[in-house]
């Protein structure tokens, strides 16, 4: 797999100024092209430009459900995707619908770690379940992974999946099942790794997912 240094990162946006995106691409710097394109041009969008899309969890999945194809022929080509959210709409191969916790209590909202990964080194689980003193922001619920997926956080007693990461293809997808996952770097704690982290991973010509 070639570096990813020199393609696009593309943020496909809903139309919403979004301050975590803004922070996102500055942590980029000059060392890729990052830009937002509003969803609903993907149609228009150069796919052999870009090395990566992220996917917000406020997209419009049957938008891009309806382009499942296109999206999966990007990822098997050597891209990577980056999706967030619960999913109602599978866009992509390997996504499956979100599934809540019935009756969670605060234990079922513990983010555990379960498996190494560029983007989570040195970041806290505890600092994932809790955000200025309430848990569930960084996740509720829980998407069933594919299979030869690996899981890198988990949900409560029950360890259900949060956070993995696979291969379509010569591609690789990341998925975080809840809040866009660059909104997490608060400088007051270890979740200030996230998105210098990511930054790396994405860049990167590292061959695994």
């Amino acid at each position: 797999m070639v570096s990813r240094a020199g393609a696009a990162i593309v943020a496909l946006t809903c139309g919403l100024a979004d301050g975590a995106m803004t922070r996102l691409a500055a942590v980029f710097g000059a060392g890729a092209c990052v830009r937002a394109v509003g969803q609903y041009a993907f149609d228009g969008l150069a796919l052999e430009q870009c090395g990566a899309l992220l996917v917000s969890m406020h997209a419009d999945q049957r938008f891009l459900a309806a382009r499942r194809d296109r999206l999966d022929a990007f990822v098997r080509r050597g891209g990577t995707v980056v999706a967030n959210g619960h999913v109602a709409y599978p866009f992509l191969s390997g996504l499956a619908p979100f599934q809540p916790i019935e009756n969670y209590r605060l234990a079922d909202l513990a983010v555990n770690r379960e498996r190494p990964h560029p983007i989570w080194e040195g970041v806290d689980p505890q600092d994932l379940t809790f955000r200025r003193g309430v848990a569930g922001f960084y996740g509720r619920g829980w998407h069933q992974p594919p299979e030869g997926a690996a899981v890198h956080s988990s949900l409560g007693r029950r360890r259900l999946p949060l956070d993995f990461t696979y291969r379509l293809g010569r591609g690789r997808v990341l998925f975080h099942g809840g809040n866009d996952i660059w909104q997490f770097s608060s400088e007051g704690d270890s979740t200030r790794r996230i998105v210098p982290q990511l930054v790396g991973w994405l860049l990167s010509a590292e061959p695994t997912a």
